[in-house]
């Protein structure tokens, strides 16, 4: 056991977040995500399950070791709602103050077309799959440096 590491982050999330270098993003997701097919796209090939958690615990987990990239405007995207780019679901604002909070800062967050969204999430590095029933909640967080 080591101190001040979140509990639901597993030894395998702990490995894959270490695996990662500036400028690799990780996909997290609600179960309804495709997360299988695009997990076998991404560089670690599998997903990783941070069950029992809503998509802000865990992500506020990820933050207390990730840091948000700081040399890009946007270093976080989300999916728009199909039918209606513009509205703002509260799992939106739920993500962008846990972002917001970890980094001590205002983070910018890009919204993508649903498929460009899917092309974009298969570039990541890992997909975490949390037990978040959604909907839309799904977002590319891109890693800085520390």
């Amino acid at each position: 056991m080591l101190k001040r590491i979140p509990r639901l982050l597993s030894a395998e999330a702990l490995n894959a977040l270490m695996l990662m270098g500036h400028g690799d993003e990780f996909l997290i997701c609600d179960v309804n995500h495709p997360a299988a097919t695009i997990a076998r796209d991404t560089v670690y090939g599998e997903i990783i399950d941070l069950a029992g958690a809503d998509i802000p615990t865990a992500l506020a987990a990820i933050l207390e070791l990730f840091p948000v990239d700081t040399f890009v405007e946007q270093p976080v995207k989300r999916m728009q709602v199909v039918g209606n780019p513009g509205e703002v679901l509260p799992i939106f604002d739920a993500v962008q103050a846990v972002v917001d909070a970890a980094e001590g800062r205002s983070v910018g967050m890009a919204a993508l077309e649903r498929f460009a969204f899917y092309e974009a999430a298969r570039q990541s590095f890992v997909v975490f799959r949390t037990s978040d029933p959604g909907p839309y909640g799904c977002f590319i967080v891109k890693k800085g440096v520390i």
